[in-house]
């Protein structure tokens, strides 16, 4: 896989997870813990594409 194509694919999942905390902090129903590990997948997916992409 080049690298291109890695970076995309974080991108993608990067923006999906996004959506996901969006989601899970306007339901009722999703406790806290559940949100802050969605947050901290898509902090380390951001800190790799920026590393990845310097």
């Amino acid at each position: 896989m080049s690298l291109g194509a890695h970076l995309q694919e974080l991108k993608k999942k990067h923006a999906h997870l996004s959506a996901q905390v969006e989601k899970s902090q306007q339901s009722p129903a999703t406790d806290d813990l559940t949100i802050r590990e969605l947050k901290k997948e898509k902090l380390r997916l951001k800190e790799e594409i920026a590393r990845l992409d310097s």
